[in-house]
């Protein structure tokens, strides 16, 4: 398997490169567990200005509204209540909601703290056996170096052109919610991915998305701003999103 690392500025110019090198570099190999193959990598994915615009890609699955959602059901557990109805097993965030108050209180402490760990992975409930839908996220870490809050994250698997933005979003929002419990600036985003792949269905996905990369004339014609444009027609999304919760609640 394949080894990379690649690095930008922001979030989309370090996305489209790996983009790039998992379409130029990735080997096919088989992915029984869905009876299908897949391009794969070991991937880990350096972001210097986690919150530099353009800050979003135009090469990901899905819209504002979407991105909107996904943010508030990594930071606010807002579908947490379907592990109580008996629906899901676990969300993102009911692994990690206890846990983030302990290593604020920790980074509090000793500023040069290595403890700051937050712990997705239950084995117990990822490697029961007919487990179909075991974590991909697997554990956090934070550091504060020169007054700056800078995070590690580990992937056991994360699929390259479906999820990998999104994720990579939400969890850079999370740590400037961090950093500003703490009165730090933001410091780098690593996104560490140990299988990052693409499935055989999405080949031409991956393609066409390598094709706009190299064929773009600028930044601009890959991305949008955040402050200028996807803010606020992310905010505009939630009440929608709100309907759509009370929704299920009632189901």
């Amino acid at each position: 398997m394949k080894e990379l690392l690649v690095t930008g500025e922001s979030l989309p110019l370090a996305y489209h490169e790996a983009l790039k090198a998992l379409h130029e570099y990735g080997e096919v190999c088989d992915c029984a567990d869905y009876n299908t193959r897949q391009k794969e990598c070991s991937m880990t994915m350096v972001v210097e200005k986690p919150l530099s615009e353009p800050l979003i890609s135009r090469l990901f699955i899905g819209g504002a509204k979407e991105l909107q959602q996904y943010r508030r059901e990594m930071l606010d557990g807002i579908l947490d209540f379907e592990i109580e109805k008996g629906n899901w097993a676990y969300t993102y965030h009911s692994r990690m909601a206890e846990q983030i108050p302990l290593v604020i209180n920790d980074l509090k402490r000793n500023p040069s703290s290595r403890r700051a760990v937050i712990d997705i992975r239950d084995w117990h409930h990822d490697f029961a056996p007919g487990n179909e839908n075991p974590a991909c996220l697997q554990h956090i870490q934070y550091f504060i170096r020169k007054g700056a809050l800078h995070c590690r994250v580990l992937f056991r698997s994360n699929d390259a052109c479906k999820a990998t933005f999104m994720n990579a979003f939400a969890l850079i929002c999370l740590q400037e919610r961090i950093a500003g419990a703490l009165g730090v600036s933001l410091g780098t985003y690593s996104h560490r991915a140990n299988s990052f792949h693409c499935y055989e269905k999405d080949f031409p996905m991956l393609e066409g998305y390598v094709k706009r990369i190299e064929g773009a004339d600028d930044i601009d014609d890959l991305t949008y701003s955040y402050e200028e444009d996807w803010k606020e027609m992310m905010l505009s999304a939630d009440p929608e999103i709100d309907a759509m919760i009370e929704e299920l609640k009632n189901r």
